[in-house]
């Protein structure tokens, strides 16, 4: 029997979310032979944590699930033990960068990857407090039916359970290594409205996320194809490819990774940037290791803390940092297209050193580029006017400062992949997990 990790990460209040994200674990354990580990890595307040234990408590039990609701003192407790037993020499740091103060959506998928080491996993499944699943025929589409199809199968004997294979000859004998899909409804990155007071601002903002030096047209057809999912079409039969992953219709909360991948390199635990959890999606892909994309989108909202006062501001700074983080990540993303199938050992792993050698090149990059992003990000927002332009002048002293942070990030980057083998082995080794094991 499989044993797998189905991870709800959240720090707000989503007791919804948390019932929901069961039943898609007990349709897991009702379709196919796995054991299902539901873990809720909670960051939310004292009342929406309590909130959550209520409904952790009151969710009906299922043979074949068993769920953990770890807080952030359980989580630190954890990571304190694993981190202590892989010996690092730079503890504090890295226990900096697996829980930060701030929001990070690399660290908190990291932990769940480590916690999944823990309890035996083969496979992390990916679900966010921000989304729901589609209905058909009164009942929720679940994207797990898919992901345990595939996931860690060899490419070759994936083949019955999709419906089109797109796969290189080169690649049959390697094992599918992820699968996803994307979202329905909003944009996944909470910038709508800049497209509605302005769409040229909105070019033009949303184009700083492209490659220096991107022809005009191509940067037009980023933007275009940016955060924008599967659309809004509802949910009517299954489709699914198995090959080389088209990661533009993957979302992180819609996935499924084989601990081959999670194993062997960590996610960039940057905080307070949006899209620093993508970065296995390019692995895979670049590293010529096969996936699955299927069609069971999950539905994406908006939470109403984004849109105004402190959560406005909080949020734009995300979106900003992201812009920033590209400078140092398209370096690493070009040579990794490059090395393609290079970058796995002869047992179709990834090389993690290789990895971490090209994040630490990428952190000499010049910053001027980073300079020039502001600069237009400044423009942009002090036209749109009102909120956008008080949020130009709440960046104004941070630039230095945000510069500075976007080159440590990548630095930190290299650091934790060069740890990260040993956390894992410390991890697995700490099987039966302390309190984790019970909710």
């Amino acid at each position: 029997m499989r044993r797998i990790c189905l991870t709800l990460p959240t720090n707000r209040a989503c007791a919804a979310t948390i019932a929901a994200v069961h039943e898609e674990a007990a349709h897991a354990v009702t379709h196919f032979d796995v054991e299902v580990h539901l873990l809720v890595l909670d960051s939310s307040d004292p009342a929406s944590r309590a909130e959550h234990a209520r409904t952790v408590r009151e969710l009906a039990p299922v043979p074949g699930i068993v769920v953990h609701h770890l807080d952030e003192a359980r989580q630190r407790d954890f990571l304190q033990r694993v981190i202590e037993r892989a010996g690092l020499t730079k503890p504090d740091l890295v226990l900096d960068l697996m829980l930060p103060s701030d929001v990070s959506y690399g660290a908190c998928t990291n932990r769940a990857f480590l916690i999944a080491s823990a309890l035996g996993c083969d496979s992390v499944h990916r679900r966010d407090s921000d989304s729901s699943y589609q209905i058909l025929d009164g009942e929720p589409v679940h994207p797990i039916h898919h992901e345990l199809l595939s996931l860690g199968k060899r490419a070759v004997d994936a083949v019955p359970g999709v419906t089109r294979t797109r796969l290189d000859p080169a690649d049959v004998s390697k094992p599918v290594a992820m699968v996803g899909s994307s979202f329905v409804g909003e944009l996944s990155v909470d910038i709508g409205e800049i497209r509605e007071l302005d769409p040229e601002i909105y070019y033009e903002v949303v184009g700083l996320w492209a490659e220096a030096g991107t022809p005009p047209e191509q940067r037009r057809e980023l933007v275009d194809d940016s955060f924008v999912g599967a659309g809004t079409d509802p949910f009517t039969h299954d489709e699914s490819t198995l090959g080389t992953p088209d990661i533009w219709r993957v979302d992180m909360c819609n996935i499924g990774l084989d601990h081959e991948v999670y194993e062997r390199v960590p996610l960039p635990p940057a905080t307070s940037t949006i899209g620093s959890d993508y970065f296995l999606l390019h692995l895979v892909r670049d590293a010529t290791l096969p996936g699955v994309v299927h069609n069971r989108h999950i539905v994406n909202y908006y939470t109403p803390e984004r849109r105004t006062g402190p959560g406005f501001t909080a949020y734009q700074l995300r979106f900003t940092k992201f812009l920033l983080s590209m400078l140092y990540l398209y370096p690493v993303y070009t040579a990794m297209e490059e090395a393609r199938g290079a970058l796995l050992d002869e047992h179709h792993h990834v090389r993690a050193a290789t990895i971490a050698d090209l994040a630490a090149k990428a952190a000499s990059t010049d910053r001027s580029e980073n300079i020039r992003r502001l600069d237009v990000l400044d423009h942009c927002y002090r036209q749109l006017g009102a909120k956008y332009a008080e949020f130009a002048d709440h960046l104004l002293p941070l630039r230095e400062r945000l510069l500075a942070e976007a080159q440590a990030d990548i630095e930190d980057f290299a650091l934790l992949i060069e740890a990260w083998g040993p956390l894992v082995a410390a991890a697995r080794s700490e099987r039966p997990v302390r309190g984790v094991e019970d909710a």
